[in-house]
């Protein structure tokens, strides 16, 4: 088991820059791949960013060149660097772990989710 609790979410306007925060306790972090995701209203799940244990990144092409995602295996944290935000990045956003090393872009595939962080976008 891994529990996941995300921060960092909140209004800013667009154009500014924030970062969310992704702590993890449980199993050994490094076991798992880890992903940050977004839910809008009324649209599925989708995946934002991903690494797996090894360092391998994937981004939404929506997000590439303005997001990026890190992990600190020591700190059992990932983090989800987002700037020049746009009000089409409100969302709530979840961190999520999958036990391996495969990233996925499919929520299903992932194992374990936090309980999301309010990210909204005024223009």
């Amino acid at each position: 088991q891994v529990q996941l609790v995300e921060s960092g979410g909140r209004l800013v306007q667009a154009g500014d820059s924030l970062r969310l925060s992704c702590a993890a306790s449980g199993r050994t972090f490094t076991y798992y791949a880890m992903g940050w995701f977004r839910q809008a209203p009324g649209k599925e799940r989708e995946l934002v960013a991903a690494s797996s244990n090894g360092g391998n990144t994937v981004y939404a092409d929506s997000v590439k060149g303005r997001f990026t995602i890190s992990r600190d295996n020591a700190k059992n944290a990932v983090d989800l660097q987002m700037n020049s935000l746009k009000p089409d990045d409100t969302a709530v956003y979840y961190c999520a772990a999958r036990n391996g090393a495969t990233i996925y872009y499919a929520s299903a595939r992932y194992d374990y989710w936090g309980q999301g962080t309010q990210v909204t976008v005024s223009s």
